[in-house]
């Protein structure tokens, strides 16, 4: 069914649509290969989510360390330059079909072991190192996933895909929310340890047996070894699928990746968006800065911002799924529109508190605007998987390197423009939006064009 055909859909066709997985029209073979693709790599991806560091320091770990300044910038800034610096050489590992398969599940392993290791650190040295490994053993996991869903899906598909699976972010850290609040109020001084101290070792719990299941059903890219519950006629269905769909399999890899790349506009369109993209959605993860000046009790602060995660996941998955049926600007627009409301009240600030909730809720509604970008990326580049995988690699790489210092500046931890008032970061947030939607949509033009 073409947008057109869907754009007259009535509710209750809508409704049908939004959760239309396996068309009917597809053949029994092919409704089989999707539901074995979808057990395998959205269960592993949506199980790995990662620690919030922020929990951990509203509840207890900044009294006890002492860190009354920028140190939380501070971690933020650890991670994210390990993060940066290992983008584009994770994602193009991630395009090898021989390495494909086991590169998420080995750096789960290790990572599960660092933040085993996060739970022990006795001062603030050892925690900014742990961060810098963190970031280091998670940065292809994010565009990997989606490099690894644009290897398999296509169209309609790939954006319901693509929006359900984006929901473990916001959902680990609403996970990870209510578990330090049981931590700290069922766990503190258990094992002379206080409660932020356990969270670190309940997340490694999680994520070790995870690992190992990824290294079973995790299936890399169509060309990677065969997992055990594909077939060889799957796989050939697959590729089938590939082909019809017009998505090259991955080709040789060198210099000439560069090349060709810089020379088209892709990269530079949007890298562009999510630099913006990243700028923009920094504040909206603090929720809990502010609900600690505001005196509200450290259980409370854990769990009065996983309203803002909920919103956040329905609008990943509904408003990605919607924009594989309407035009995706009309989606983006809608939602920059609710965000920039939410902004303008932050700029104020001197509003009712019952406002100032909803305005925090209503920054949830831009979790969207990831998973359509991304897939917008599989969907416009996939006649080259290389540059789809470079691509994807620098719109990380370039997005969260404005993490490592515009925080420092516009969103500081500490002092008269600090969290969560933040006097210079909310109008900057504002502008950024507008210009990721600007670019968004100059994107659709320039692809429309060709």
């Amino acid at each position: 069914m073409g947008k057109q055909d869907q754009g007259r859909l009535g509710l209750i066709g809508l409704i049908k649509e939004v959760f239309n997985w396996y068309p009917s029209e597809y053949p029994a073979a092919e409704r089989k290969l999707l539901f074995k693709l979808d057990l395998s790599i959205l269960i592993f991806a949506c199980l790995c989510y990662q620690t919030n560091i922020s929990n951990a320091y509203v509840s207890g770990l900044k009294e006890d360390f002492g860190l009354y300044g920028n140190e939380l910038n501070y971690f933020n800034v650890c991670y994210y330059v390990a993060y940066v610096i290992f983008q584009i050489p994770g994602l193009l590992l991630m395009s090898r079909p021989q390495l494909s398969r086991w590169l998420l599940p080995t750096l789960e392993i290790l990572w599960g072991i660092c933040t085993f290791a996060q739970s022990r650190v006795t001062n603030v040295h050892q925690l900014y190192a742990m961060r810098f490994l963190v970031g280091m053993l998670e940065a292809p996991v994010f565009a990997g996933t989606h490099f690894v869903l644009g290897s398999w899906y296509s169209g309609p598909e790939l954006f319901k895909r693509a929006g359900t699976w984006f929901i473990c972010n916001p959902l680990g850290t609403m996970v990870s929310g209510y578990l330090q609040a049981a931590a700290y109020k069922n766990l503190s001084g258990v094992g002379g340890m206080p409660g932020w101290r356990w969270l670190f070792i309940i997340d490694g719990i999680f994520t070790i047996p995870v690992a190992f299941i990824g290294f079973l059903v995790f299936p890399g890219i169509p060309d990677s070894p065969k997992p055990f519950y594909l077939t060889s006629e799957d796989i050939d269905l697959a590729k089938e699928r590939l082909k019809r769909a017009k998505i090259r399999k991955p080709g040789k890899l060198g210099l000439d990746v560069f090349k060709r790349t810089l020379k088209r506009w892709h990269i530079w369109v949007f890298v562009f968006c999510y630099i913006c993209m990243i700028i923009a959605s920094y504040p909206d993860q603090y929720m809990n800065l502010w609900l600690k000046e505001e005196g509200y009790s450290v259980i409370q602060i854990n769990q009065l911002p996983t309203v803002t995660y909920a919103i956040n996941i329905l609008a990943s998955w509904l408003g990605t799924t919607l924009a594989a049926i309407y035009p995706s600007w009309i989606i983006y627009s809608s939602v920059t529109t609710c965000v920039v409301f939410s902004c303008i009240c932050m700029i104020v600030w001197t509003i009712p508190k019952a406002l100032k909730f909803v305005a925090w809720y209503t920054l949830g509604l831009s979790g969207c605007t990831s998973p359509i970008l991304y897939s917008t990326v599989n969907t416009v580049v996939k006649d080259d998987s290389e540059e789809r995988a470079l691509i994807m690699g620098s719109m990380m790489t370039f997005g969260y390197s404005f993490n490592i210092w515009v925080p420092l500046l516009l969103f500081p931890t500490a002092g008269p423009n600090g969290a969560p008032r933040w006097r210079h970061g909310w109008p900057v947030k504002t502008a950024f939006h507008i210009l990721l939607l600007t670019g968004f949509i100059s994107a659709l033009l320039l692809h429309k064009r060709k």
